[in-house]
């Protein structure tokens, strides 16, 4: 939606919802101010924030001006997801050529055309308040039952800019049978329920191709193991 723009005007500060001048139920406030004092791009000038919904996650409204190439400065309005950021990693076992994933019921996927929703993925959650290495190596032991020792990072990728503000961290990391100290399978209180795919590297490769393993962040972690990773071309 585009639109003639109008002066900039601040975001109501006397919003009675929850998340904004008064607590949710996590304890989160300003959840509306999000973007007002962005500077970075002289082109974009953000105008207003509605907080739509703060259930666990963040729903906002953004209205803001925008500049094209030709000068002419046009309102516009943007819906973003906030889910906080997350990591993910592939654990590999160079010696026997394997992969270390998980399978778990995904409703979004299932909902979307998944004939069951049990997605094949690397070991992944959000960060929560952890940096990213730490938040990694704590999903890896809830999910897989794998300690983490030496870990490489990948690289941070946005996996859905149109809409999603979530930044992925990518890492990989060797394992030996002896570092699974634990059965893995997820918090029980979470409700998460993880079976741990163990599968010769080549096989998950062709899954890949075949649709069997359908996520974004398990395809790229996979194929930059074949061209840039432990699995690359000698």
């Amino acid at each position: 939606m585009t639109t003639s723009p109008s002066p900039s005007v601040p975001a109501t500060t006397d919003d009675p919802r929850p998340g904004t001048r008064v607590p949710d139920h996590r304890g989160r406030t300003d959840l509306d101010r999000t973007g007002l004092d962005l500077t970075g791009n002289p082109d974009v000038r953000v105008v207003d924030v509605e907080l739509v919904a703060s259930g666990w996650h963040v729903l906002r409204m953004t209205t803001f001006d925008y500049r094209g190439v030709d000068g002419t400065w046009t309102r516009q309005l943007r819906e973003t997801y906030d889910r906080g950021n997350g990591a993910t990693i592939l654990l590999y076992d160079p010696d026997r050529a394997t992969v270390l994933l998980t399978r778990q019921f995904r409703y979004p996927v299932y909902v979307n055309g998944h004939p069951d929703g049990m997605l094949v993925e690397t070991a992944a959650g959000l960060l929560d308040l952890d940096d990213p290495e730490t938040a990694i190596r704590r999903e890896a032991t809830e999910e897989t039952g794998v300690e983490v020792g030496e870990i490489e990072h990948v690289f941070d990728v946005y996996m859905s800019p149109g809409s999603v503000t979530e930044r992925l961290h990518f890492y990989a990391a060797p394992y030996t049978p002896a570092q699974r100290v634990t059965a893995g399978g997820g918090l029980a209180d979470e409700g998460e329920e993880i079976d741990v795919l163990e599968l010769p590297f080549a096989q998950a490769l062709e899954m890949t191709r075949t649709g069997e393993i359908a996520d974004a962040k398990t395809i790229m972690l996979l194929q930059w193991a074949a061209l840039h990773g432990p699995f690359r071309p000698r």
